[in-house]
């Protein structure tokens, strides 16, 4: 299939999931409504809402435009090797948040290879439905698409996301091929005291949306001294609805019992906790903070832990590089996780 067409395609995947999920009309497609209720009850922190506003983010990034702009520096590369043998490129994908293994899907096809994609046990069905999708806009993408949940063979390279156990066992059971093997990470905030009350509901969405399960999710806030919580407490009261939820409510006790009884000091906003803690993983339904009294040595503190930090939501500085509030969780094509280009990984 000549780029052109892999192009379009994936374009008009993107019209037709912005045409299903649109916000002001009901759910009626019936593949739609199928796949979102198999995958709620798969998965229970799937609920309706996170997997609609995760497919919502996905076609958000498939408009022409940004595709054309992804693709412009590997244009040449792709538009010479039209008919290079695909290779087959073995994505073992997570399952932590709505179909997070979409980008590389998407990656490896529009690269021109096929995929022989390993899904999550907690994500087995969104994946598959977008590729449905994909195929019923154009059916030669049937002979480039593979799913399994059994142990993957007969492959050229691969990209795997897992956590810090899991990539040890990648790093090891798949040294012998190309691969890019992701591990844990998390992203933080950085807090100056003047954000205006729409940024600190973005920042509430980076830290909440999806139950702050990505790895995009600000589990941790910088704040300067002395810092008043309220606005920020108030902007995340927005997901206040989360204690309906079983799993999260039973988090938020659990948590908040941990606390007391070991007598760790905590704010409490009613559905979400708030502890002082240098560590950048916090539990669920609470957001770990620390003050910053330097930024210069937060600076050199963000580089030392670059490692394990995903994205860091802020203002905009020329001290830091940032992603704007409320945009941790809307990823550009070019916003390749790990800082590892995939598309670069994937011209051979």
């Amino acid at each position: 299939m000549e780029l052109k067409a892999r192009v379009d395609s994936f374009e008009m995947l993107g019209r037709q999931i912005r045409s299903l999920t649109d916000p002001g009309n009901p759910i009626r497609d019936t593949g739609l409504i199928s796949a979102v209720r198999q995958a709620t009850v798969e998965n229970p922190w799937f609920t309706e809402e996170n997997i609609l506003t995760s497919l919502r983010n996905i076609s958000l990034a498939l408009t022409r435009e940004k595709i054309q702009k992804w693709l412009e520096p590997y244009f040449q590369r792709l538009s010479d090797k039209q008919a290079h043998s695909n290779k087959t490129i073995a994505v073992i994908m997570a399952g932590n948040i709505p179909a997070v293994g979409f980008h590389d899907f998407l990656c490896v096809l529009i690269s021109g290879h096929r995929l022989l994609g390993r899904l999550s046990s907690q994500d087995s069905i969104l994946i598959p439905f977008l590729a449905e999708l994909l195929c019923k806009i154009n059916s030669k993408w049937k002979e480039n698409i593979r799913f399994t949940r059994n142990q993957i063979e007969h492959f050229d390279a691969l990209i795997a996301t897992g956590n810090d156990n899991s990539s040890r066992y990648f790093d090891y059971y798949f040294r012998n091929y190309p691969n890019i093997i992701r591990k844990n990470r998390n992203s933080i905030a950085i807090l100056t005291g003047h954000e205006k009350p729409k940024e600190l509901e973005g920042i509430a969405d980076d830290c909440l949306l999806y139950f702050g399960l990505g790895c995009r999710s600000v589990s941790k806030i910088f704040v300067p001294p002395d810092y008043d919580f309220s606005a920020i407490g108030k902007a995340m009261e927005k997901y206040t609805h989360y204690l309906n939820h079983p799993k999260y409510h039973n988090n938020y006790i659990y948590n908040k019992s941990i606390y007391q009884v070991g007598q760790i000091p905590f704010q409490d906003h009613g559905f979400l906790l708030f502890k002082e803690d240098p560590e950048l993983v916090s539990r669920i339904a609470c957001i770990h903070y620390e003050y910053v009294q330097d930024i210069r040595k937060l600076v050199t503190k963000i580089k030392e832990d670059r490692s394990k930090i995903q994205c860091v939501v802020a203002l905009p500085s020329t001290t830091y590089k940032s992603i704007a509030p409320g945009k941790a969780q809307q990823p550009e094509l070019w916003d390749y996780a790990d800082d590892v280009d995939t598309m670069e990984f994937l011209m051979f």
